[in-house]
């Protein structure tokens, strides 16, 4: 049963943008080679290697955060530890990934920035704060993790 389908909606969405950015990359690595361009007298070849690297460093690296993603959807838990840092960091490279794609690409990139930002951090926050239990589940006795009720006492009556 799927209680909640956004980590499989981020997951899927996290992977295609890796395969995205690295073939972007890739594809401008190429075109920097075969055109022979240079920039201030950089070395053409160094740019298209660089263009490449990148591409493959930013490909690994979403397909590491929709891994985590992935693990949070198949687990039903929220994201713990390491993979709540990678989600964190994802999010925030999505918002400055957002504000410089306005200027450079248009309004349509900007967009999908601030999906993919806006899906990472419901994906974060549909999840409750505790990482070793299914979501939804309340601690065994009905008491919070410091041994207080739950729910306040009942308000005492006059005599």
């Amino acid at each position: 049963m799927v209680r909640r389908p956004v980590a499989w909606v981020v997951a899927f969405v996290l992977f295609a943008e890796a395969l995205g950015i690295a073939g972007l990359n890739w594809f401008l690595g190429i075109v920097v080679d075969r055109q022979d361009m240079s920039l201030a007298g950089l070395d053409p070849h160094t740019m298209s290697v660089s263009s490449k690297a990148g591409g493959i460093v930013f490909g690994l690296y979403f397909a590491l955060c929709g891994v985590v993603a992935l693990l949070v959807a198949v687990r039903d838990r929220a994201p713990a530890g390491f993979g709540r840092v990678v989600l964190i960091s994802a999010a925030v490279v999505h918002g400055l990934l957002g504000a410089f794609v306005w200027g450079l690409v248009g309004w349509t990139a900007f967009l999908f920035m601030v999906v993919v930002l806006g899906l990472v951090v419901l994906l974060l926050m549909t999840y409750d704060g505790r990482p070793g239990e299914p979501a939804g589940t309340a601690p065994e006795g009905g008491t919070g993790g410091d041994g207080t009720p739950l729910t306040p006492p009942a308000a005492p009556t006059a005599p």
